[in-house]
């Protein structure tokens, strides 16, 4: 059993601690400005709680928008709690941050986007490590190679597109 360091995994827990951060200074002074959010996530997750004719309009993934009218937003490790109004009907809802597909505030043009992957709690050490476990995994030698498909290059993204 080898050890390697699970970027992806250590770059989604830094971006959900962010949304986080983000909910809690909203939860406790407002929306500040011209700031609002999209916030994009999977209906089907266990943990998500919002009313059954909202999960059966969205049966796979729903985008809520926090702005003008939201109450009682209440901030978690795992998630959030929010009131939205949904056609003159407020609606309570709980969203963990693990159910969150993407998160975008238009105002400042700032964009999360989680792509699915592996998630095996079991994997993973507290210290990002993961544990590789590779049996039954088939190694790269077993792994037919396409030799006619082009070659992907490692894409570099620049924060400062995010940037006004």
């Amino acid at each position: 059993m080898s050890r390697s360091i699970d970027y992806g995994n250590l770059m989604h827990r830094a971006m959900r601690t962010l949304i986080q951060n983000v909910l809690e200074e909203v939860a406790a002074n407002g929306l500040p400005g011209d700031h609002h959010f999209f916030i994009t996530f999977d209906t089907l997750h266990p943990d998500v709680q919002l009313a059954d004719w909202l999960s059966d309009r969205y049966p796979e993934e729903m985008t809520i928008v926090i702005q003008h009218w939201f109450e009682n937003l209440t901030v978690t490790d795992e998630g959030f709690a929010i009131t939205l109004n949904f056609g003159d009907r407020a609606e309570p809802m709980y969203i963990p941050y693990d159910a969150i597909r993407t998160f975008v505030d238009p105002s400042v043009e700032f964009g999360l986007r989680f792509e699915t992957q592996h998630s095996d709690e079991d994997d993973e050490d507290d210290d990002g490590f993961a544990d590789d476990d590779t049996s039954g995994a088939p190694m790269a030698e077993d792994v037919p190679h396409d030799t006619d498909a082009p070659k992907k290059d490692a894409e570099i993204v620049s924060l400062d597109k995010f940037r006004k």
